[in-house]
């Protein structure tokens, strides 16, 4: 185990210095600098952001803090970091199984979203989401869904950092009559949030086949001059770079690369169908890549080779996706699928370590959000989104090495404690901001609803 040095500590004082948080825990991982892990260390927070990481003895002695928290046996992480998600969808939790991507969409979600989605839809599934994700560790997300405004009221009030990407796409929809109208709305909320700390806005062109090259040559001007993030569904099957080769010549990849829209602004979704020039773009562009392995393996959808990009020095992400398709907000378990998945794929044990693996569900995920310099790790002077698990349990022991049974025996359910910006929203599996049996009631009316069982 390792302690941190003087250089992660505040500077020492004679005199007691006063903080908001004092929290006390039997190991940190601070993922930067990275494969290191402090046992019996404290985090100090004040105005939400982290001041000092230092040994327990000596924390007691220098600072006076407004809150201390004993954790006992959990462990203290940066909160993760869920590059893309449809938030919303998990009132869909369930509603059609088992079925290919593009049946899935185009005969039962896509009708399905037609006739019930809203903005009253949007909030309570949003606030299902965020309950679930808390619960869960997450303590960022991307989301990309329709009615954006609704879920960046949902996140502003909840507490938690969230990147709104809002949808934009050439036919009409619940929420705009095409691509123009979409971009005009979005940056309306992107008025409406500039100043926020936690909530920023994102350019979401839903897919290579929903959008045309003139609304993307306009996302990638504006992207460029307002210093927007932008992230796609791209290469998600075969079957779509297939279709768009015979239709066009081009792979859909070189056609955004020629539209100008690769850049380290780009997230890039999905990304299973892949060859050595799609890898060889992302690489020079420094575009990044969000991984949903749980949703890729449910639809069929094929393997992203992650190891192969992660070797090019690609910035590979994690996302849950939507519930509809995963189905479930766990970034543990949607990290201990990705670890897994990169060793089968690449016929190699050592691929995606567990290091690696949750360095892709923290600051790998702050840098495809643009968020790096503010949340990701646990360093001084960041944003206290930390995420504390409890390592207790008795399908967790002997344990040798706190990172590895994080990876590979953890799951959302052994999370105890969550803060965003210092403020704490989950406390002892507990939801500051949000009511468990409310949520519960509000699904259950949604359920009944697109069943046909009330009006």
């Amino acid at each position: 185990m390792d302690t941190p040095n003087s250089s992660d500590t505040a500077q020492k004082s004679n005199k007691k210095q006063s903080v908001d948080t004092l929290i006390h825990a039997r190991w940190i991982i601070p993922v930067v600098p990275e494969k290191r892990v402090y046992e019996h260390c404290s985090l100090a927070i004040n105005d939400g952001t982290i001041t000092a990481i230092l040994p327990s003895t000596e924390a007691r002695l220098r600072f006076a803090a407004s809150e201390e928290h004993q954790l006992g046996d959990q462990l203290l992480i940066p909160g993760l970091i869920n590059t893309h998600n449809h938030a919303a969808m998990t009132l869909l939790r369930g509603y059609a199984d088992d079925k290919p991507l593009m049946t899935w969409l185009e005969k039962h979600i896509w009708p399905m979203e037609q006739q019930w989605v809203s903005p009253e839809f949007v909030a309570d599934g949003t606030r299902l989401a965020m309950a679930e994700m808390l619960r869960s560790g997450t303590t960022t997300f991307s989301d990309q869904y329709f009615f954006p405004e609704a879920t960046a009221a949902v996140a502003r009030d909840t507490g938690m950092r969230a990147q709104i990407a809002f949808p934009v796409i050439d036919f009409p929809n619940n929420w705009s009559r095409n691509g123009d109208d979409a971009l005009e709305k979005g940056l309306a909320i992107r008025d409406d949030y500039r100043s926020h700390s936690r909530i920023g806005l994102a350019f979401a062109p839903h897919a290579p086949y929903t959008v045309g090259d003139e609304t993307l040559r306009k996302i990638a001007i504006y992207a460029d001059e307002l210093g927007m993030s932008v992230q796609m569904h791209l290469h998600e099957t075969a079957g779509e770079v297939d279709k768009a080769i015979a239709e066009s010549g081009v792979r859909p990849i070189q056609r955004l690369h020629n539209l100008g829209l690769l850049s380290p602004q780009f997230l890039c979704v999905h990304m299973t169908a892949l060859d050595d020039s799609d890898i060889a773009l992302l690489q020079t562009t420094g575009a990044h890549v969000s991984h949903c392995p749980r949703s890729n393996l449910k639809l069929a959808s094929g393997f992203s080779p992650v190891a192969k990009l992660l070797d090019a020095g690609v910035n590979v992400s994690i996302g849950t996706d939507g519930a509809a398709s995963n189905n479930g907000q766990d970034m543990l378990a949607e990290t201990n699928t990705a670890a897994l998945l990169a060793k089968a794929i690449s016929g190699q044990a050592d691929a995606l370590p567990a290091h690696q693996a949750l360095a892709m569900a923290t600051i790998n995920g702050a840098r495809a959000l643009g968020l790096d310099d503010i949340t990701g790790s646990l360093e001084v002077g960041k944003a206290a989104d930390l995420c504390a698990i409890d390592l207790s349990a008795l399908e967790q022991q002997p344990l040798h090495d706190p990172l590895s049974q994080l990876i590979y025996t953890t799951n959302g359910h052994h999370v105890r404690n969550v803060w965003v910006a210092g403020k704490q929203l989950l406390k002892d599996r507990k939801l500051a901001t949000l009511n468990e049996e409310e949520l519960k009631q509000r699904a259950a009316s949604w359920r009944d609803r697109i069943a046909g069982r009330t009006s």
